[in-house]
């Protein structure tokens, strides 16, 4: 290792602060030797290239967090910093005592506001700061009978320049992080794996086990084999990752509002083989927008009648409904004295100096040392940010002083905390950045409080930023606990021997998932089909024979019908590229790549790694929204790359996905659009007819992946007849209409009994299209007439008209509940 290539730890301490890394006299403190060591020996270019291989892998496995307002939206990946946050087991211990005991506390408040309301009785806590808080939801007082209102909770910590770690924010409504603390361990362990079995890393999955296990012990009913399911807010919320990526490691349902209903005060899911009752809900979505019928009246993120089944005691809900109400800053003041009323015990943890402006002697010391503290409102609102004291001017102090004295009970002000530093890499040396870790505590079945040995560790995004927020461009640790000894290993996996309950399901699937995989499926086809016309274009785009061009009118009246042009494709290799790759029309290829990608982070939760793969590689090409068009050779190579991962999709969704209901939804959209593809291709090219067809022949052939075929049978020379037999008639061939056809009617057989009624009408569509696509002549569909194919193109508009209504009539039996209908489209 060359000196250039060190890694220094040697950044300049930040004056006033607590360094986690180093003591007051310099020397890098014990528990952190292992990490350092470890670092040090791997040197600054090997750490680079182990890094980018984690990014890669960031990138690949879809972790991200969407920050409102960043031109990447979905798009952009989770920040980790290859550096963990040391702790050492001995001063965890402590931490993990503090937030046991805050849990207790919390939920004990919980249930006496929502209960009894002795603290209200006794001046424990002041009326306004339960009543006015918009989160007291009245609904759901008494709701529980004076059960646990909390099985997860959250607390945000901040270590002073004195050493002690100091609760910034309680969160209890459904705090986030956890599966991205999950994530951050996956990906440094991997990075890191030397320096993390040296430094006797304390593991994560038995708090996981703890969580799957409170959420089974909830259920009211069927507590053998319980349905829990996640309510998400959907693939816009900023943590949906996190959503899809817990379900799945916690065996899940995912759902949206839309996925779920009440029935005679019972929670349903909706799937295709009917309603299945749902037992636990662990919601990820605020308290007020979880029921428009008792709650909060605009909200489309929950589901109307969720209270009402919760007050009946058909499902638990966890966080229960209105716990968000103790996230109140507010709170913090009152914290100590209620500790001791209810648990009679000392406040092990302390929180933040917090004073509620609603208390005169309160609002008087607020005003004398403004400067020194941090307002923030008392209640959850639109404006929600802190303001900084100290970087008020004269007139904006006056103005916010005269706003809280209006109304000091909506109004907090707490100590401004001088946040420890911990070491972060920016690819080429060491820095400090301020830190907040957020420490997790989950209920246990046995009725105490375990916590995560370790935690989301966030960092600012520059060493003087007063705000430690990953929407304010932060990034994020991992988080070790170390101890002496070699920790347990530990798994969510079964006890070898257990007996485990065999299950060949599929019918449970949301309709909402059917029908997202349905037209992922039709998309996906639709992608490859426009690639596969465009190459045959490219080909011949700069051949000025008479014979190209005939060839090149019947491609470009294909590609307009496919794509849906409404002007007419030009012989023009720039224009066609502007059209090929550019935001317009809606079935472009950017514009059904966008399509897919919005699909497939809606169902993240229901695809394996390497698909998610392919799918992310497929939208490489064109993510650079401002990139000018590509040279013709760039997109002949992107094309090919896009036929190549489309291919890789296929195989996978062939040779991977179980055959279940899931699958069949994507195969019925893939064979659905394939057939108007081929019908729409059949038609550009054979309906026609001319003196010398070879060379349309040839291109109709090479553009259906069928040219090969057609060769070993028939040599060389090229008619329409077998032509039209292999790519219409023949079952064998996988590209062929006929072999469509039969697919869908075979997936129509398959679909759920209960809905026969219903589905009469597609599987009377499906059989007809392919009864008629077996019985008929091809020699008469290739005889011509009048210089036109009249029974082919016949045959083809009928196929079309029986194409649409299948796919109306499939979405109007299975689908017609899935959410916001798409519109119909033709082929």
């Amino acid at each position: 290792m060359t000196a250039a290539d060190t890694l220094r730890f040697d950044h300049e301490p930040v004056p006033g602060r607590h360094d986690e890394l180093r003591a007051p006299s310099g020397a890098v403190r014990s528990h952190w030797d292992p990490l350092v060591r470890g670092l040090q020996e791997l040197g600054g270019a090997e750490l680079a290239r182990r890094w980018e291989a984690a990014r890669r892998l960031i990138h690949d496995n879809g972790v991200t967090y969407n920050v409102y307002g960043d031109p990447r939206g979905l798009d952009r990946p989770w920040q980790l910093d290859p550096i963990p946050l040391v702790l050492h087991a001995s001063e965890w211990d402590g931490i993990e005592a503090g937030l046991a005991q805050r849990a207790r506390l919390l939920d004990a408040v919980l249930r006496d506001l929502y209960g009894e309301q002795r603290l209200l009785r006794e001046g424990l806590l002041p009326a306004e700061l339960v009543f006015a808080h918009p989160g007291y939801l009245r609904p759901c007082r008494g709701a529980l009978d004076g059960t646990s209102w909390l099985q997860l909770y959250a607390a945000d910590l901040g270590r002073a320049p004195n050493g002690r770690f100091w609760v910034l924010a309680d969160r209890t409504q459904a705090p986030s992080g956890a599966g991205y603390a999950l994530e951050n361990r996956l990906v440094v362990s991997r990075t890191l794996s030397e320096a993390f079995r040296e430094g006797r890393v304390e593991r994560l999955a038995g708090f996981f086990a703890h969580l799957r296990d409170t959420l089974r012990a909830l259920a009211p009913h069927h507590r053998d084999n319980p349905r829990i399911a996640l309510l998400t807010p959907g693939p816009y919320n900023e943590t949906y990752f996190e959503h899809a990526y817990l379900a799945r490691y916690l065996g899940l349902s995912l759902v949206e509002g839309g996925d779920l209903t009440v029935r005679d005060r019972t929670l349903y899911l909706k799937t295709l083989g009917g309603l299945e009752p749902v037992d636990v809900l662990l919601r990820r979505v605020d308290d007020v927008f979880c029921d428009p019928l008792s709650l909060r009246s605009d909200s489309s993120l929950g589901v109307a009648g969720l209270v009402h089944a919760v007050r009946a005691g058909n499902v638990a809900v966890a966080n229960a409904l209105g716990s968000g109400l103790v996230e109140s800053p507010a709170l913090l003041a009152f914290l100590p004295g209620l500790c001791r009323a209810l648990l009679d015990e000392e406040l092990a943890l302390p929180s933040v100096a917090t004073w509620w402006c609603g208390h005169e002697q309160a609002l008087d010391y607020v005003e004398a040392h403004l400067d020194a503290l941090v307002l923030k409102p008392a209640f959850p609102g639109p404006n929600m940010e802190p303001v900084f004291g100290a970087k008020l001017a004269a007139k904006a102090r006056a103005e916010l002083l005269a706003r809280v004295r209006a109304r000091p009970h909506a109004f907090v002000a707490q100590e401004q905390v001088a946040l420890s530093t911990a070491p972060v890499w920016d690819g080429e040396r060491v820095q400090a950045r301020n830190l907040v870790l957020r420490g997790y505590a989950v209920a246990t079945v046995q009725g105490g409080w375990s916590a995560m040995p370790g935690g989301l560790t966030r960092v600012s995004s520059q060493r003087d930023s007063l705000v430690v927020s990953m929407q304010r461009g932060g990034g994020s640790k991992d988080t070790w606990v170390c101890c002496d000894q070699l920790p347990l290993p530990l798994t969510l996996l079964r006890p070898a021997g257990a007996p485990i309950e065999l299950s060949r399901g599929g019918a449970e699937l949301p309709s909402r998932v059917a029908d997202n995989l349905f037209w992922l499926g039709r998309y996906m086809e639709r992608v490859e089909g426009t690639a596969r016309i465009a190459r045959g274009v490219l080909a011949r785009i700069s051949d000025e024979s008479a014979e190209t061009e005939a060839v090149l009118a019947a491609l470009f009246a294909a590609l307009e019908r496919h794509v849906a042009l409404e002007a007419p494709l030009e012989a023009d290799e720039d224009a066609f590229l502007a059209v090929l790759f550019g935001e317009t029309p809606a079935r472009s290829l950017r514009a059904t790549l966008a399509a897919i990608h919005q699909l497939a982070f809606s169902l993240r939760d229901q695809m394996s790694l390497d698909t998610w793969r392919v799918l992310s590689e497929l939208q490489q090409d064109l993510e650079d929204r401002d990139a000018p068009p590509p040279s013709p050779r760039e997109a002949a190579a992107i094309l090919n790359r896009m036929v190549v991962r489309l291919s890789a999709w296929s195989g996978l969704s062939m040779d991977s996905m179980t055959r279940t209901l899931g699958w069949r939804f994507a195969d019925l959209g893939r064979r659905i659009e394939r057939s108007g593809w081929t019908a729409t291709l059949l038609g550009a090219c054979l309906v026609e007819a001319h003196e010398d067809e070879a060379p349309r022949l040839e291109a109709l052939l090479e553009v259906a992946e069928s040219a090969i075929t057609y060769r070993r049978r028939y040599g060389g020379e090229l008619q329409a007849l077998p032509a039209l037999d292999l790519l219409l008639t023949d079952e064998t061939n996988p590209r062929s209409l006929v072999f469509q056809l039969a697919a869908l009617d075979a997936h129509v057989a398959h679909l759920p009994a209960s809905a026969r009624a219903a589905r009469a009408g597609e599987e009377r569509i499906a059989l007809g299209a392919l009864t008629r696509a077996r019985i008929v002549d091809v020699s008469e569909l290739a005889r011509v007439e009048e210089g036109k194919r009249l029974r082919l193109s016949a045959l083809l508009e009928r196929t079309q008209d029986d194409l649409r209504a299948f796919s109306d009539a499939l979405t109007q039996s299975y689908l017609s509940h899935a959410g916001e209908a798409r519109r119909i489209e033709t082929f």
